[in-house]
């Protein structure tokens, strides 16, 4: 049985969808109104894709608000999928997107605190200076 092609080819991302994900990685800005409120969730989108990869009427299926809709309508606007040749005839693709929008967690920071002490013992008078020795005490504090 000969290998079935596709009777018409669908616009796809340069590179595919590890690169489409690293594309909105990228350029993705969390809306500070958003941060503020500590939304995360998914923005659902549909739109339509031309024959020449230019992304149009992009509408929102499922949004959370606080300016992520917005965001994700801005970052898919951005985007340039691939052009299609279709035998000559000119198609457009409605495809849907998810975009993702979780509060990017900050590295916590550690802080080593020391403190030296410098012990010294009695001493005979006929005997020679014993070495001086140090204690060192590492509090680490995880709360911070």
């Amino acid at each position: 049985m000969p290998d079935k092609k596709p009777f018409l080819k669908l616009p796809e991302y340069p590179g595919g969808k590890d690169q489409f994900r690293k594309f909105i990685k990228a350029n993705l800005k969390y809306p500070p109104e958003a941060l503020k409120n500590k939304v995360e969730g998914t923005v659902l989108l549909s739109a339509d894709i031309t024959d020449s990869g230019f992304v149009r009427n992009i509408k929102v299926e499922n949004g959370i608000g606080y300016g992520c809709d917005e965001e994700a309508i801005r970052i898919l606007g951005l985007a340039h999928f691939g052009e299609v040749k279709n035998r000559g005839v000119r198609v457009t693709t409605r495809k849907k997107f998810k975009i993702n929008f979780k509060i990017p967690r900050q590295q916590a920071k550690r802080t080593f605190l020391f403190s030296y002490n410098e012990t010294k013992t009695a001493q005979k008078k006929t005997e020679e200076k014993p070495p001086v020795k140090y204690s060192y005490t590492i509090t680490i504090n995880k709360n911070q």
